[in-house]
């Protein structure tokens, strides 16, 4: 295994886990559960995406003409996951209202016991 690919791993890990977790249970909290999971994997995958080696903040300066010139990092993808955690810390939020509304409605947060609810209704 190699370190220099460590984000990756994790991210195909929790990506892993969490498509497990939404697959395998049938507990809705755990089901959000799995969805926060899988969501935040691919926060990790687009930030190490954006990644730059050596890469620094793209703040312009004057200096000598004859230095290299500096490689920047893209702040682009940083910017679209902070906006993206904001989204799915919202979606989460609704998502787990919606199971305390289905619990009030249903007795259970089970899926399976829903189901069966609803086609003997």
């Amino acid at each position: 295994m190699s370190f220099g690919f460590f984000n990756y791993w994790v991210f195909i890990i929790l990506l892993m886990i969490g498509l497990y977790t939404v697959m395998s249970r049938s507990n809705l909290v755990k089901k959000m559960i799995g969805l926060s999971l899988f969501q935040i994997s691919v926060f990790l995958f687009y930030i190490s995406m954006g990644k730059i080696s050596g890469g620094t903040a793209p703040i312009v300066v004057d200096g000598p003409l004859d230095t290299a010139a500096p490689i920047y990092s893209n702040p682009l993808p940083h910017v679209l996951i902070l906006t993206a955690i904001v989204v799915g810390i919202a979606t989460t939020a609704l998502g787990l209202s919606l199971v305390v509304r289905i619990r009030e409605s249903f007795g259970t947060i089970d899926e399976e016991e829903i189901l069966e609810m609803k086609d003997g209704a």
